[in-house]
């Protein structure tokens, strides 16, 4: 049955006649439906903030890795068809599931944003639908959560419906990869789940990878960025000790680099944001607990990264201290409040913890960040402040966060009495003129 039935769905896909399905239009959905709709296919998008809804209808991206005029001709061909209404899925034949995955305290995953997604998609699911969960999340979910809310309506899987895993992989800013040039990895419920999903996948991903089932293909993802957060977690604790002995990490981490095996670099930085690092190896330390195993180095490289932009702050007392400033009162200019360079994305950004620390500690803070016009946040609201010669005159030192292209350092190192360069944007600068000092 199942192979005439694959046979049939890979015919109907090349004919374009698939309709397919995305919930949740956000940095992993809309690049995903804007490529599905470049194919060729008539794409639903399903999306319940009623701002982004709003934007799509005024045809204006909100993702940087949707260019204006790829959203244009996807809305005005009528292939990418945006709303809020869970009944379109009584047309679609893949439904594609990318909503958030946040953490509800510190360890303790929260996936009411899936389970509330697939109660609403088990109300409307087409029979003979493909059901493909993107959503980072932990080992289990798709069988445990996922599977018994699909079928509490009656239908059956492999029979009614199929259902696999498929961990986003989206990089944002990289222009390098955009979402077809990311090898892609999916795990079915059953095999024949998988041969379904790996065929929807092929239409626009380079290479898909099947795996043999959804815990592994969901590990896979909490393993890559579990990989990234104890590596940046070690290179920041020896960034600190680095310090201690008057060493410049930067210098040590380039010479390391120079070995052709067993070293990939990893740079100290203010802290993680975005939405994968600083959450996602929590989901599986959570996991791991309810197995009876304790996994230490997740938490310990979460404590470190954690601490980064306490330690930034603290770094910036010390200097300010040797120079006969206290930090309270202190006129304080931070550069850059987005988490990672030329991308326009506040995500649990360090900078904002860094500025809220400093607020607390009651520091004259302000910002200049081309991407970020305007910030509120705690009640204050702040405009990003010109960068010219006369404004960074004023600060007693400036904290370089984020280390957009855009940004004329030359400016900065000129006029700022003291720089604290917490992604090494001087690192050709000699730093015993007491001026610059590098994370």
């Amino acid at each position: 049955m199942l192979n005439a039935y694959l046979s049939k769905f890979k015919s109907r896909l090349k004919k374009k006649e698939v309709k397919i399905a995305v919930v949740g239009l956000g940095y992993v959905g809309l690049p995903l439906a804007v490529e599905f709709s470049k194919k060729g296919f008539v794409v639903f998008g399903i999306e319940i903030d009623s701002d982004r809804l709003a934007r799509l209808k005024r045809k204006e991206t909100y993702i940087t890795d949707v260019g204006p005029q790829e959203l244009r001709d996807a809305l005005e061909s009528s292939r990418l068809i945006p709303c809020g209404d869970f009944k379109v899925l009584q047309g679609a034949d893949v439904v594609i599931v990318c909503v958030p995955t946040p953490l509800k305290k510190r360890y303790l995953p929260d996936v009411s944003y899936i389970k509330g997604a697939v109660k609403s998609i088990s109300r409307n699911l087409k029979k003979g639908s493909l059901v493909i969960l993107e959503s980072t999340t932990y080992p289990g979910t798709t069988d445990e959560v996922i599977l018994p809310l699909l079928e509490s309506g009656g239908l059956r899987h492999g029979k009614d419906f199929w259902l696999c895993f498929s961990p986003e992989r989206i990089d944002p800013g990289n222009v390098k990869y955009p979402v077809s040039k990311i090898s892609k990895v999916i795990g079915g419920v059953t095999k024949e789940a998988g041969l379904l999903g790996k065929a929807a996948y092929d239409i626009i991903i380079d290479r898909v990878v099947m795996v043999s089932s959804p815990r592994v293909a969901e590990i896979t993802k909490l393993l890559e960025n579990t990989f990234r957060i104890v590596n940046i977690g070690l290179i920041d604790e020896l960034a600190q000790m680095a310090h201690k002995m008057k060493i410049n990490i930067w210098e040590a981490i380039d010479a390391a680099a120079t070995k052709p095996f067993g070293f990939m670099p990893f740079y100290p930085g203010p802290g993680v944001g975005g939405a994968c690092i600083p959450k996602d190896p929590l989901y599986l330390y959570w996991k791991a607990k309810k197995f009876g195993f304790k996994s230490r180095f997740i938490k310990l490289a979460s404590d470190v990264i954690s601490y980064m932009p306490e330690y930034v702050v603290r770094r910036v007392e010390n200097i300010l201290n040797d120079n006969g400033i206290k930090l309270s009162g202190a006129r304080i200019l931070i550069i850059g409040l987005t988490y990672k360079k030329d991308i326009k994305d506040l995500r649990k950004s360090p900078a904002l913890d860094i500025l809220e620390i400093l607020k607390k500690e009651k520091a004259r803070i302000s910002y200049h960040d081309p991407l970020i016009p305007y910030l509120k946040l705690g009640g204050l609201n702040f405009k990003s402040l010109p960068l010219t010669q006369n404004n960074l005159n004023k600060f007693d030192c400036v904290i370089i966060a984020a280390d957009h292209s855009s940004l004329n350092y030359n400016l900065i190192l000129k006029n700022a009495k003291m720089i604290f360069d917490t992604r090494n944007v001087y690192k050709n600068i000699n730093i015993r003129d007491k001026k610059v000092f590098r994370l």
